[in-house]
C-alpha cells in the first residue's frame, strides 16, 4: 500500500477506542455483519426502468450471503418480463454482492436488486425477528393459491369513469352498478384456480364457473356491463 510523502512524515497517533459497528437484526438474532457471509434474510426490492414503464417486484431468501430462493416479479413492460426469466436462472447460487454486481438484463431487476441490498444489509428484512428465518419455499408461498403474482389494473377516463380489470381476486369478467352509475360490486375468475381445475380434466367453461366468484353487492346492480366492451 503507498502513503504519500506527508503522511509518511506523520506522528502515529492510536486510535485509542475500538468502535465496533451497530449489529443488525437478522433471523431472530443480532449480527455484528463485517463480511457477505454474515447476511441472511428473506426481504424485497422494488425498481424501475430509465424510461420508467415498467417495474419490478424482486423477493430474495439470502442464507450465510448466498441466495437461495428468487422471486422475480414484472410488470409494464414485456421485454421486462423475458428478462425476469433470465435473472430467474442468474441470481441462485450468487453472494448478494456477486448479484449487485450483475447484470440482470433489466434495469428495473438491477434497480430492485440495489433497493433490496441497501434494505437487507441494514438489517431491514421480513425475517428480521423470524427466529431461524423463513424456510426456502416462503418466497412462493407468497403468491398463495394458483401460484400466481397479485396484480391491480384499472383503467379509467374522465369522459366514461373507471373500468375494474384485474384486482387481486382476479380477473375481472363483470361490473356491478347501481342507479347512479357508480360500481358497487363485481364478478371475478380466479386464473390460477381455473388452470388447475383445466388440468385435472375439467371442461373451460366449467374451469371458469368454478373459479369465479362475486366481491361486494355485486347481487344488488341495477346494471352489470362487461369492463372491457362497454
Amino acid at each position: 500500500m503507498n502513503y504519500s510523502e506527508k503522511v509518511n512524515k506523520m506522528h502515529c497517533v492510536a486510535q485509542g477506542v475500538k468502535h465496533e459497528n451497530a449489529p443488525i437484526p437478522e433471523e431472530g438474532k443480532w449480527v455484528n455483519a463485517k463480511e457477505i457471509k454474515d447476511i441472511s434474510g428473506l426481504t424485497h426490492g422494488i425498481g424501475w426502468c430509465a424510461p420508467q414503464q415498467g417495474a419490478c417486484k424482486l423477493t430474495l431468501n439470502i442464507k450465510n450471503g448466498i441466495i437461495e430462493e428468487a422471486l422475480v416479479e414484472t410488470i409494464g413492460c414485456s421485454g421486462m418480463t423475458h428478462s425476469a426469466a433470465m435473472a430467474g436462472e442468474i441470481l441462485p447460487g450468487k453472494t448478494i454482492l456477486e448479484a449487485l454486481n450483475t447484470d440482470l438484463v433489466c434495469d428495473a431487476i438491477n434497480t430492485a436488486m440495489r433497493e433490496l441490498f441497501l434494505q437487507i444489509v441494514y438489517g431491514r428484512s421480513q425475517s428480521a425477528f423470524s427466529e431461524d428465518g423463513l424456510s426456502i419455499g416462503s418466497g412462493l408461498d407468497d403468491l398463495g393459491k394458483g401460484t400466481r403474482s397479485q396484480v391491480g389494473t384499472i383503467y379509467t377516463t374522465k369522459a366514461k369513469g373507471p373500468r375494474y380489470l384485474e384486482l387481486a381476486e382476479g380477473y375481472i369478467t363483470d361490473i356491478g352498478l347501481d342507479e347512479n352509475n357508480e360500481i358497487i360490486g363485481y364478478k371475478y375468475v380466479n386464473l390460477g384456480k381455473m388452470m388447475e381445475n383445466i388440468k385435472k380434466g375439467m371442461e373451460p367453461m366449467e374451469a371458469i364457473e368454478a373459479a369465479a366468484g362475486k366481491y361486494g353487492r355485486f347481487d344488488e346492480a341495477v346494471k352489470v356491463i362487461d369492463p372491457r366492451e362497454e
